[in-house]
């Protein structure tokens, strides 16, 4: 089962890519496809994707052993840049970038604005572990992660698309977003996962161990993240067969300022916490879990708040496909650095 997620891993891009050509095929070639997929809905709810989405969030958040949190507040120093630079340092810079970028383009500004404003609890596992980061600490921090999107992102989505926006007087942005809407998305796409993946780890640990569930449960359901990332974007490109033609520039558009957003947050986070003698396993582990980012979060707000069709979704699904290639350089940098900056450890 690990060589088989490592595989899975390894490709993601490519999954990801043939997932958005199969989608788009489907839409083109067979539009009755979309259609049975529109009948699936309950309100503003499409059942499969609501599915979907919520069997992305399960795996990652049943990863996450709570009981650890307490030990991440020991180390103070380290647990304070981790925090500063996930809650205050990422949203404002990926604010800054979509400003930049997009600011003629206000749709896919906020969906770039959604994907910083969500902290990565998933793929960091993979990027830590291949860049030789401490993996009990990188569960701490994720743990924390974790607890705050369920309780801040709301309030951050609030604050950075319809407050600061307004208040700065950006023109061309006409994008309100309503915080219950938001808070429902939450509820909905986080909190049923967390609340799932809580319960199954403290009673399967409870009933089966601790070694049975992280050497057998945990592998089984870990693959589920990718079926379900690669069903919502087939999904979500089969709605989207009309539109081919504009992907390219599209995809350009949106992939400068994560590309530039992921570079400045590794960067940053590693330098900081090496000018504070930070060891390199603990270093590594706060520079991934800073620079990535929990795009189904982003993905599942953007669809239950602004539709399926929305450009803002359009860009959560974008954002896994330059987050992977980007990340898997960052990986190899760490390492030369950890050769430059940590020759004895």
């Amino acid at each position: 089962m690990e060589t088989k997620l490592k595989f899975l891993d390894r490709f993601l891009t490519l999954w990801i890519f043939l997932a958005m050509l199969l989608g788009v095929s489907l839409g083109y070639f067979y539009p009755q496809v979309p259609d049975i997929f529109n009948t699936l809905t309950v309100g503003s709810t499409n059942i499969p994707l609501a599915i979907g989405l919520i069997l992305m969030m399960y795996p990652p958040l049943a990863k996450v052993d709570y009981s650890l949190l307490p030990q991440a507040f020991s180390d103070k120093k380290a647990i304070t840049i981790s925090l500063v630079l996930n809650w205050i340092i990422g949203p404002i810079l990926m604010f800054g970038l979509a400003i930049i970028f997009l600011r003629d383009q206000p749709d896919y500004m906020v969906g770039l604005i959604l994907i910083g404003l969500a902290r990565c609890i998933a793929m960091v596992i993979v990027w830590n572990d291949l860049a030789k980061g401490n993996r009990e600490y990188g569960a701490l921090l994720i743990a924390l992660n974790s607890i705050f999107q369920v309780f801040s992102y709301s309030f951050l989505v609030w604050l950075f698309i319809n407050k600061l926006p307004a208040s700065l007087g950006i023109a061309q942005f006409n994008v309100s977003v309503s915080i219950r809407d938001v808070t429902e998305s939450v509820l909905i796409y986080l909190g049923i996962p967390f609340l799932l993946g809580f319960l199954s780890r403290y009673i399967l640990i409870s009933t089966k161990g601790k070694d049975w569930f992280n050497r057998k449960y945990i592998p089984a359901i870990s693959p589920i993240t990718l079926y379900a990332l690669l069903f919502t974007i087939v999904l979500m490109f089969s709605l989207k067969g009309d539109q081919i033609v504009r992907l390219p520039l599209d995809v350009v558009k949106i992939a400068i300022p994560l590309i530039l957003y992921f570079v400045l947050m590794f960067f940053t986070s590693f330098f900081i916490s090496k000018s504070q003698n930070i060891p390199y396993d603990k270093n590594a582990s706060i520079a991934f879990t800073a620079t990535g980012n929990n795009f189904e979060l982003a993905i599942a707000v953007a669809i239950a708040v602004f539709g399926i069709h929305s450009p803002q979704a359009f860009v959560g699904v974008i954002g896994p496909l330059i987050e992977v290639p980007v990340l898997i350089l960052l990986v190899r940098t760490s390492l030369w650095l950890k050769k430059k900056y940590y020759p004895l450890k």
